[in-house]
This record gives C-alpha cells, sequence and structure tokens, in this order.
C-alpha cells in the first residue's frame, strides 16, 4: 500500500456501455438486476483501487434508488467513487447517467451504496487507506458514511442505539 490517506478522486472509476436488447424488460426498459450487476462491477473496481488489492468482495448493497427507467438502446454512464473507508471496508457511491449522444445532455437516472472489504489471499480482512474528501459532495458523502455504518450496525445487532452517536445527533436538539 502507498498511502496511508487518499482522495475519492483516486478510486474514480467510470464505465460507460450500450443497453442492448437481451438485458431488458417486456417494457424494453434495463433490467433492474443487470444494473445492479453493472454497480456491483464498477464499484468493485474502485475498490480495487483504492485499496490497491487485487481481492475485493461484496460486503453489502447498502442502497439502490431507482428513480428513472433506462430505455433500450440507451448509452449508460456509471461512476463509483470510495466514499470513506474504515478498518477492511470501504463504502462505494455509484451514481448512473443516460448520455444523449446528440445533445451531450447527462441525465441523471439511479444510484446506489455499496460496501466491499479487501481481503488476502485467505479471504481475511486487509487494512485499507483512508479517505479524505476534497469537495462539498464528497464531504457530505464521507459523514453521511458513519451514520449509514452505524444504522447498518444496529440493524444487525451488533451495536447498540445507544453508541450510535452520530445518529443520536440528527434526532437530538
Amino acid at each position: 500500500m502507498s498511502t496511508d490517506i487518499k482522495t475519492p478522486s483516486e478510486s474514480a472509476s467510470i464505465l460507460t456501455n450500450l443497453v442492448l436488447p437481451g438485458e431488458t424488460n417486456m417494457l424494453n426498459h434495463l433490467f433492474g438486476g443487470e444494473l445492479l450487476a453493472r454497480m456491483d462491477r464498477i464499484s468493485s473496481i474502485a475498490a480495487k483501487r483504492h485499496s490497491e488489492s487485487f481481492q475485493v468482495v461484496t460486503a453489502s448493497v447498502n442502497h439502490v434508488s431507482f428513480n428513472m427507467p433506462v430505455p433500450l438502446g440507451s448509452i449508460l454512464k456509471l461512476e463509483a467513487k470510495v466514499t470513506r473507508a474504515f478498518s477492511s471496508s470501504m463504502e462505494i457511491y455509484v451514481d448512473v447517467w443516460i448520455l444523449d449522444p446528440i445533445s451531450r445532455e447527462e441525465i441523471y437516472t439511479n444510484n446506489g451504496i455499496y460496501t466491499f472489504v479487501a481481503v488476502d489471499e485467505y479471504n481475511r480482512p486487509v487494512r485499507v487507506p483512508q479517505i479524505q474528501p476534497e469537495t462539498d459532495l464528497e464531504k457530505e458523502r464521507f459523514e453521511a458514511a458513519l451514520r449509514r455504518k452505524q444504522l447498518s450496525l444496529i440493524l444487525a445487532g451488533k451495536m447498540k442505539p445507544s453508541e450510535a452517536h452520530e445518529l443520536k445527533a440528527l434526532f437530538q436538539e
């Protein structure tokens, strides 16, 4: 591992491709599962770039928002960045756009949040560099990542609600 702290832009990964007939449902829109698979792939690349590890595994899909259907023939652009790193896990945020090749407009359609863990050859977690956000959006996502992790740990029974200080601060004056 070359550094202990990285920026989200160092993990930025972009996937651009076409929505083909075999990837669509009866309404000629991209299958949700196909979009999830693409999001998982681009997230794994961002996680590998951040962790400098050949092996990363999906730990969870924390959130996916299907805000707009993606029609057959669309040019789809997915961008993934690590938003926060913990010990061995990394939260990756994926933004999805449809690209209009004529107007060059980018239409924001969907997003998702994945958690990946870097592992060694024995499938044991390994430490990853921390994140130093730079932009306002990166800082916002960085702060929110800790609250999302705490909520996930509470729901999994691995943390007591009384220990989730960042979550409690949202509900107290």
